[in-house]
């Protein structure tokens, strides 16, 4: 992914305090969507809608897609880099 990319792909993350807020709470670890709701002060279900907008955009992972509950999250190698601009 070339430079411009990843700086549309920021002004995405900041348009959205949610997307902003989301990528930093899970950071370098890997989190539950309840628990990233509890941190940022969210519900629950806008939360997951949010995760899979950053899903869609290749920001963040599913680990364990196959799961209805319990679903785990981390930022993609692409969503850490876009942490260090944000």
């Amino acid at each position: 992914m070339n430079e411009e990319d990843i700086f549309k792909l920021i002004g995405y993350v900041i348009a959205s305090q949610y997307r902003t807020n989301i990528i930093k709470c899970i950071g370098n670890d890997i989190k539950i969507p309840s628990v990233i709701a509890e941190e940022v002060g969210l519900r629950t279900n806008h939360v997951s809608n949010v995760l899979n907008q950053l899903k869609e955009e290749g920001i963040v992972v599913c680990l364990n897609e196959e799961a209805r509950k319990g679903r785990l999250y981390k930022n993609t190698d692409l969503g850490i880099e876009i942490l260090k601009y944000i």
